[in-house]
């Protein structure tokens, strides 16, 4: 079964209401299961990026249902949203009725903090720093792969409230179980 774990990062004005319009993609990073790489794309290199997602069967990200897929898909020529999709902050959000930040999880589940914010990216990718914003974005990859294994091996993530830390219990049973018609795009390029 083919695992993608992935990350954008991007550049535009939020307008907000879910409007990701002016929201321009610099930097993608992607965790392939089948061959253990961490890989990245550019905004320009994305057709190189594109075979990867549609061999996929599920999809792993954090907010990716709500900003990382519909922006990806203003550059794709199908639908992304067609790939089975675990949305780590969706599962959370589903359980604890709130969202949590992933550098609240990665520290109290992993004991590892990011290594920055998107604001810091967007402020990189403005100054030219391009393989620190590629570093980033593969940092945030790495850390979404680590919760999501976590989570399936012991059916929960763990965050930092107010008192102390916590445990969210997590039904991960059907993450991986497949759709009837497999759970891989319906190829729309010719690859």
């Amino acid at each position: 079964m083919k695992v993608l774990t992935f990350d954008i990062e991007t550049t535009g004005e939020f307008l907000g209401n879910g409007d990701f319009s002016n929201q321009e993609v610099t930097v993608v990073g992607v965790h392939d299961s089948e061959t253990s790489e961490f890989s990245s794309y550019l905004k320009e290199e994305l057709h190189k990026m594109w075979p990867l997602f549609e061999r996929a069967d599920i999809i792993v990200g954090y907010n990716s249902d709500h900003f990382d897929i519909p922006i990806l898909n203003k550059y794709y020529a199908g639908d992304l949203g067609k790939i089975k999709s675990v949305d780590l902050l969706k599962e959370i959000k589903n359980v604890l009725g709130r969202r949590l930040k992933l550098d609240n999880l990665a520290e109290a589940t992993l004991g590892k903090k990011k290594s920055g914010n998107g604001l810091e990216a967007v402020k990189w990718w403005a100054e030219g720093k391009v393989e620190q914003v590629r570093a980033y974005c593969i940092d945030d990859v790495r850390i979404t792969r680590e919760l999501y294994d976590y989570a399936k091996k012991h059916g929960s993530l763990k965050y930092k409230d107010y008192d102390g830390k916590r445990e969210i219990k997590l039904d991960t049973s059907q993450w991986e179980i497949l759709p009837a018609n497999g759970g891989a795009l319906t190829h729309t390029l010719p690859f």
